[in-house]
């Protein structure tokens, strides 16, 4: 269903010159990884760096928009997919509004991944595949959703009986099984100022 009779209004105010009053680029950070993997603590780390380098950011959390834009979507296929949709038009508007936008969701589907970069001009959606092995994930699991779901308590959860397509070639692979999370958040950081997104003060 597409919404009729709507005509996207202009702003007054571009993107451009949002992004010279807030010193950086605005990019769409789309943390992807199963769960478990650190999406959510290294988007929260990356943005705690931003911060202090005066960047103007937001966090779309995966479990956050479940209590309320999406709150009326479940698991199956056909939700995940719309989950990501909408995030993925969310993420596009804050973009356009100068921000650094950083979003953690399993996104197991690499077709809703790549239907979320479709939406924005090349460059702005920077995928990071947050890499871990899944005996690492459930090692983790302070939830026990993966207990839960190898008795079959949780149907389609990803990794166990839903699958997960990782990315084939994401903008940057972080090996958040192994490594400090100091470092992986060095890794992203470098990978933005390197691209010009930020850029270091003299």
């Amino acid at each position: 269903m597409k919404s009729t009779n709507v005509v996207w209004h202009q702003t007054t105010i571009s993107r451009a010159d949002r992004e010279v009053q807030n010193g950086h680029k605005s990019v769409i950070l789309w943390f992807t990884g199963l769960s478990g993997a650190g999406k959510s603590t290294l988007a929260h780390g990356v943005e705690d760096r931003l911060h202090q380098m005066g960047c103007r950011t937001f966090v779309i959390d995966g479990d956050n928009v479940r209590h309320g834009l999406c709150g009326d979507l479940g698991f199956s296929d056909k939700d995940r997919t719309e989950n990501i949709r909408r995030v993925g038009e969310v993420a596009k508007l804050f973009a356009e509004a100068g921000i650094i936008t950083l979003t953690a969701f399993i996104s197991p589907f690499r077709a809703d991944r790549d239907r979320v970069r479709a939406l924005v001009p090349e460059g702005d959606f920077f995928e990071i595949y947050c890499k871990a092995d899944l005996a690492i994930c459930e090692d983790r699991d302070v939830k026990g959703l993966y207990q839960k779901a190898r008795l079959g308590e949780i149907k389609e959860f990803t990794g166990i009986s839903s699958p997960y397509e990782a990315p084939e070639t994401p903008e940057l692979c972080v090996e958040t099984g192994t490594k400090p999370l100091e470092d992986c958040v060095d890794e992203v950081i470098g990978a933005l100022i390197q691209r010009g997104i930020i850029q270091i003060s003299s």
